[in-house]
């Protein structure tokens, strides 16, 4: 274990060491909720815990603060667990052990788990003292936020009195997140008639596209190969399609896709339809690579209508930015991906991912796909929602901490939302009016092996965390 009695976080560093040695994997959370309510037994303090290992302790303000609202901190219990190679440590019975090496805490061959155990040593230290002046806390620790935000989603808001709220699972310093993307998937199922056929067939495939992830990726102007894919075969003329299919994950722009045809022109013709085409996006700084090849005969092809049904679909189903955020310079607000297509008998099946840090625009936006669907007769299900935490234009939590940052550091704090899910949303659109933002201490390299949580960081954050709760 570590030693850092030196440390001005040391009772901070002191749990983290504690609650290392607590088996704490996504789905194993039981004996990290076992010690949070031992430890508010020990303290004489307040403790709820539920049924799905969420556990809130309590704890009044101290002298002078006792009047003052309550203040929610906030962070998750278990930790993505993965070894390195050749590591035999079992990690399901044994927790995890810190080293120090230089500024960073590291652990011996596996994940550290600071995400979010920082969390969790923040708070217990904040619960242990009796010389840090802070107003009520509530100290909420949440279960299995790894495997999809199970803990938050389940538990009992109505326990809480606070309506401002800091979770401690960011891993950049001195950056404030104040906002982030819900979500919704939407597949759309499109069916498909066929018909006999003795045609030349043609096989088309883009690729070499920088592709990306859908929430990080999206607002750089990067090609979808899908889109892109239908933007030759809608050049192409009266063609009648085969079959078509790209991408591998809903929040993945496609960087390839392919599709079967047959066509009355000739591959010539066709080659120098698609080749002005390219040169169309050569110019841009996004290469692409086309293959497009005569391949015998084909025997059975979708019909004209279908085949103009699936294209035009495709053309008109929306993709990327949609609006940005009117309140964060170049920051994207809602957006949608067109991850994935494939043919699968009498259907061709596409999947969307929708984002977007307002709920009402995500709303606006599925009702806009849901409806270009139904144009088609096509069949839609809806699935893996998730609420979005909407930046507030107006926030006392936020104006004072970043005038605190200021004042400590001489600088400015960067306020950003991002384009993803946190358990923000959830607790936002639980708690009226609650007032949020996320923070931490420098993390390198989480879910892996090289996992390091800066020691210099935690305690610049300690000292920050001690100052934000004197003066909230």
């Amino acid at each position: 274990m570590i030693n850092l009695k030196d440390s001005n976080a040391r009772a901070v560093f002191h749990f983290f060491c504690e609650i290392s040695k607590i088996p704490r994997g996504s789905g194993n959370t039981g004996a990290i909720a076992d010690y949070l309510t031992q430890f508010a037994k020990a303290k004489g303090l307040e403790f709820y815990r539920d049924g799905f290992d969420n556990v809130i302790i309590k704890k009044p303000g101290t002298v002078g603060y006792e009047k003052k609202p309550a203040i929610i901190l906030q962070g998750h219990t278990d930790m993505v667990l993965q070894k390195a190679d050749g590591v035999t440590w079992d990690m399901e019975k044994n927790g995890v052990k810190p080293i120090l090496d230089g500024d960073f805490i590291k652990a011996e061959g596996t994940t550290l788990g600071a995400d979010d155990g920082i969390a969790v040593a923040y708070a217990l230290a904040l619960l242990d003292s009796s010389d840090i002046s802070h107003p009520p806390i509530e100290a909420v620790f949440t279960s299995n936020e790894e495997i999809g935000l199970i803990g938050a989603e389940a538990l009992d808001c109505s326990r809480l009195s606070g309506k401002m709220m800091i979770n401690l699972d960011s891993d950049k310093e001195g950056v404030f997140i104040a906002g982030c993307a819900g979500g919704r998937r939407i597949d759309i199922s499109l069916p498909i008639s066929y018909e006999q056929a003795d045609e030349n067939k043609y096989t088309l495939i883009i690729d070499g596209l920088l592709g990306g992830h859908s929430g990080v990726m999206i607002n750089k102007g990067r090609t979808n190969a899908i889109k892109r894919l239908c933007e030759y075969l809608s050049s192409f003329g009266n063609i009648k399609l085969i079959s078509i299919s790209g991408g591998v994950a809903d929040n993945a722009i496609p960087p390839s896709a392919a599709a079967e045809f047959v066509s009355h022109l000739s591959l010539n013709e066709l080659s120098e339809i698609a080749g002005r085409l390219k040169k169309s996006l050569d110019e841009t700084s996004e290469k692409e690579n086309i293959t497009l090849a005569l391949a015998g005969k084909a025997n059975r092809v979708m019909t004209a209508k279908s085949s103009e049904n699936l294209i035009s679909l495709i053309n008109d189903i929306p993709y990327g930015v949609i609006k940005m955020s009117e309140e964060i310079p170049d920051m994207t607000e809602t957006s949608i991906n067109l991850g994935i297509i494939s043919t699968d008998g009498l259907r061709v099946n596409i999947t969307t991912a929708l984002r977007s840090s307002k709920d009402n625009e995500k709303e606006r936006l599925a009702a806009r796909v849901k409806e270009i669907g139904a144009r088609y007769s096509a069949d839609i299900n809806e699935h893996g929602d998730y609420p979005g935490w909407e930046y507030k234009k107006d926030s006392h939590l936020r104006d004072i901490m970043c005038e605190i940052y200021r004042n400590m550091y001489n600088k400015d704090a960067s306020v950003v939302t991002i384009h993803a899910g946190l358990e923000c949303g959830l607790f936002s659109k639980k708690i009226e009016g609650l007032d949020c933002i996320s923070m931490g201490p420098l993390a390198y390299d989480i879910h892996t092996p090289d996992e390091k949580l800066s020691v210099s960081s935690t305690e610049r954050v300690w000292e920050y965390l001690k100052e934000v709760l004197k003066n909230i």
